[in-house]
């Protein structure tokens, strides 16, 4: 089979081509904006990538097009693809139906935490044997590539989505994946171009809820009030809970607590983890794969002694270079949530006489409304400078930001606000860029700026 994939470099995109290469599948694809790391992993896989929507691509003559949900009507290509009406379909569906039919599908959802969580949960069950196939909305340092289909059989995990399919299919994508597994690790308002508030959203993951069978197993963050309210629609499956505070072991109130309770303190208590990530919230993760993994046989001790192995995701905290002691940073946070847990997390890193320079851009379709720039200053707090790219905003980020005073500068574009951090850098600094993009790469004028004034 021929697939010709439209919106091929988003993470998801890029993972499915990945699988259907190694399915033996033949696979072309096209996007706008090309840009690694995706697009450097699916050149090493040998696939076409063409820059654009030219219904020029029609010559092809795929079997079929698999829609990626930056497409949208009047996109040049998707016209022409309608107008002839070839088959198509969405991202979503075709894995459904040609990869995780029959497996023990997990499925790691939350608006924080997915990618880190998933590739912990997939570590650990590769670890322990099982020989996963996954799929991981990032390049996960542990791994050579960000998904493959595993052993025939074996379980299958894949981060999952709460962001709609196609333009076709407007369901969230976790609704297609019918896990056996659903870790739930947190919810918020996020993808506020298609969710007008948290309500909607809680909706959408109980509709995965609804999914999972009665044998099955939903992991979920007993700390988080949305997802308690999501469970209280109705759940039909084992429910594991994790993130109990010590002091409040009998907080616990669903079925099968004193079982979870046991693994999640045994992992504490039987397993100590010793790695370089930092922040509770990465501590949240691990429970949640310790759990997830319990399911699958995998114990508590070993979960531990795996994850002490665990080398993250790229673009978490990823450390591009240091010049004249000036370190930059790369790192995806781009929800207000994000990028307080980020800073926060460096902050707990470096020597208190070192500053943070949060550099960000506020890219993300949800950032770009507008909705939740009231609470950039709050989760920047812990940042001694915030520089914010102001290229492609219809709201005015220095008002947003004037809270902050004069911490927070704003430039036009990339450039503008590389001159920006380069006159405030200094030696000590550690220059954090934050996005879900590429950021008109900032780290390399970063460090080029930096070894030429040096």
């Amino acid at each position: 089979m021929h697939l010709h994939i439209l919106g091929i470099c988003g993470t998801f995109m890029g993972g499915l081509a990945a699988l259907a290469v190694e399915a033996g599948h033949k696979v072309t694809g096209c996007d706008a904006n090309v840009y690694p790391p995706m697009s450097d992993q699916l050149r090493a896989l040998g696939i076409e990538l063409i820059e654009g929507w030219s219904p020029e691509q029609m010559a092809l003559a795929p079997d079929i097009y698999v829609v990626g949900n930056v497409v949208s009507r009047g996109n040049a290509l998707m016209e022409a693809i309608l107008d002839a009406g070839s088959p198509y379909t969405s991202g979503p569906q075709w894995l459904q139906e040609h990869v995780l039919q029959g497996r023990h599908v997990l499925a790691v959802a939350g608006t924080h935490g997915k990618t880190t969580t998933t590739a912990m949960l997939t570590w650990v069950l590769e670890q322990a044997g099982l020989q996963p196939g996954y799929l991981i909305g990032g390049v996960p340092l542990n791994f050579d590539k960000s998904a493959r289909l595993g052993a025939p059989g074996a379980p299958f995990v894949i981060e999952a989505d709460e962001y709609d399919s196609a333009l076709f299919d407007k369901r969230s994508k976790f609704v297609h994946y019918r896990p056996r597994t659903a870790v739930l690790n947190n919810l918020e308002h996020d993808h506020a171009d298609i969710f007008p508030d948290l309500a909607a959203i809680e909706r959408q993951f109980h509709h995965l809820l609804r999914t999972v069978p009665s044998q099955g197993r939903v992991v979920v963050n007993q700390r988080d009030e949305a997802l308690a309210r999501v469970l209280a629609m109705g759940c039909w499956s084992q429910v594991v809970p994790f993130g109990a505070r010590r002091e409040e072991p009998g907080s616990l109130r669903a079925r099968g607590e004193a079982h979870a309770f046991d693994v999640l303190r045994g992992s504490l208590l039987l397993g100590r983890v010793e790695w370089d990530l930092s922040g509770e919230h990465n501590q949240l993760n691990a429970l949640a794969a310790i759990a997830a993994a319990e399911g699958l046989g995998v114990s508590a001790q070993d979960a531990c002694r795996f994850l002490g192995e665990f080398r993250n995701v790229r673009r978490r905290l990823e450390l591009r270079g240091t010049v004249a002691g000036v370190s930059v940073y790369d790192d995806f946070a781009h929800h207000p949530t994000a990028i307080r847990t980020t800073v926060a997390g460096l902050r707990r890193r470096i020597r208190p006489s070192e500053r943070i320079l949060a550099i960000f851009e506020p890219r993300s379709n949800t950032m770009k409304l507008g909705t939740m720039k009231a609470q950039l200053p709050d989760a920047l707090e812990d940042a001694d400078l915030a520089f914010c790219n102001q290229a492609g905003l219809s709201w005015d980020a220095a008002a947003a930001l004037a809270p902050m005073e004069a911490r927070a500068l704003v430039g036009a574009d990339v450039d503008t606000l590389v001159q920006l951090v380069l006159r405030e850098a200094r030696a000590g600094d550690h220059l954090l860029c934050m996005s879900n993009g590429a950021f008109g790469g900032i780290h390399d004028k970063l460090l080029a700026g930096l070894r030429s004034r040096a």
